[in-house]
């Protein structure tokens, strides 16, 4: 729920900015807000995970969610006659809903390490860590199915409500403890976990973990970039919302996919460094064909089978480097060491957002061009998609050329 809500209007940004009457910059600020309120709460997400529990962490994201849902749907009540203001008011849901996002997207460590023995722990966080991509992928296919003129904008964002308001109430009354009653593995039953501070300042002195989350972090910076800003590169070259939506629903499927077939081989095999390395050269070359192929009309089966094969690779990598954080920080807790690589992820993603929006070109008005325009014409994202690609290509350079580590939990159990 919490990240189908970030990413409601990023599939149908041009109709939303016709809806609101604002621009696109203002619909992705939507998205934006996003990353740059989950930089400092994410801080605070850490501290609750490993200070206060799994189980207040999940309810009070499940509030917040639900809560900023609300919030969202009441700039479109047409009684209240907010006029200009109903942008703002969706804006201030956003941001609920993003106070959410850290709380959640932090737990799949935590709840594998508190639940799960040692040989279930990476399928354990592959499964809980997919149901982020899996919101992504509803918000891909459900988003311009609702929407297809702007009039709908209200339909849809009813819709996103109720799978919020539903796990706000099975989160309240369906969690009631926050470890199991009889601990699943070594590490669990004999907890180390140092205090958050001094957690920090260990993570901060740890050269793997640092260059892990900086090439782990600028992955999901990247992957929210793409995600956040599909349907405005494709619809230029002529590319429909729907195919975006598409593209968008391949990208997590394939991501899903290939996330549950890494899993379960690294949970057999414990190749988490090796298995992260091969798979982000892979993704790093499915950018660089998506970034040329998006360039050119007519090219809906290239741009489909890349966007499935950055999916596959990429997402791919997200539980395994989530246990391959921990390996390397052990005995930080699981919140701690998975929360700083996303609070790293949201820094880098807020720096590319502004930095391809800034690298786009005004174009006059295309025929072929399927983008709601304004009066100022289209945006064309050349430059922006071949610096991502760019960028994808260099960190997995460096992560595969660099990173090394000893898995420290693992030896600790044996």
């Amino acid at each position: 729920s919490t990240l189908q809500l970030w990413l409601t209007f990023a599939p149908v940004a041009d109709k939303a900015a016709a809806y609101f009457r604002v621009s696109l910059e203002m619909v992705n600020w939507l998205s934006i807000v996003y990353l740059l309120i989950s930089i400092p709460f994410g801080l605070v997400a850490t501290w609750v995970l490993d200070s206060v529990g799994l189980r207040c962490a999940v309810i009070l994201s499940a509030w917040l969610n639900m809560t900023g849902s609300i919030i969202r749907m009441l700039s479109v009540l047409k009684f209240l006659s907010l006029g200009s203001q109903s942008y703002w008011y969706l804006f201030i849901g956003q941001c609920l809903c993003a106070l959410a996002q850290p709380l959640i997207i932090f737990s799949p460590t935590k709840l594998a390490a508190l639940w799960f023995p040692d040989h279930q722990r990476a399928t354990a966080n592959m499964i809980a860590s997919m149901s982020n991509p899996l919101g992504i992928l509803i918000a891909n296919v459900l988003s311009p199915a609702l929407v297809p003129e702007g009039k709908h904008i209200p339909l849809m964002l009813g819709v996103y409500a109720i799978p919020a308001v539903t796990a706000c109430a099975l989160a309240t009354v369906g969690i009631h403890e926050k470890v199991p009653p009889t601990p699943p593995s070594a590490s669990a039953t004999n907890s180390t976990s140092q205090p958050f501070l001094t957690g920090l300042k260990m993570l901060l002195r740890n050269k793997p973990y640092i260059m892990l989350a900086v090439c782990f972090g600028g992955g999901i910076g990247m992957f929210t970039c793409f995600s956040a800003l599909l349907e405005q590169i494709l619809c230029e070259k002529g590319y429909s919302n729907e195919f975006a939506g598409l593209n968008g629903a391949l990208f997590t499927v394939c991501g899903l996919l290939g996330a549950f077939l890494l899993g379960l081989y690294v949970d057999r095999t414990r190749k988490f460094i090796e298995s992260t390395k091969i798979c982000f050269c892979l993704s790093a070359l499915a950018s660089i064909v998506f970034a040329v192929a998006s360039r050119f009309r007519h090219q809906a089966v290239m741009l489909a089978i890349t966007s499935s094969l950055f999916g596959f690779f990429g997402f791919a990598i997200y539980p395994i480097a989530m246990e391959l954080a921990v390996e390397c920080s052990y005995p930080v807790g699981e919140g701690t060491s998975t929360g700083l690589i996303f609070v790293a992820s949201q820094i880098e993603g807020v720096i590319l957002m502004i930095l391809l929006q800034a690298l786009t070109v005004r174009v006059s008005e295309d025929p072929s061009s399927t983008c709601a325009l304004d009066q100022d014409g289209a945006l064309d994202w050349t430059t922006p998609v071949l610096v991502l690609a760019g960028l994808c290509s260099a960190m997995a350079c460096f992560y595969v050329i660099f990173f090394d580590t000893d898995y420290k939990r693992l030896h600790a159990e044996t």
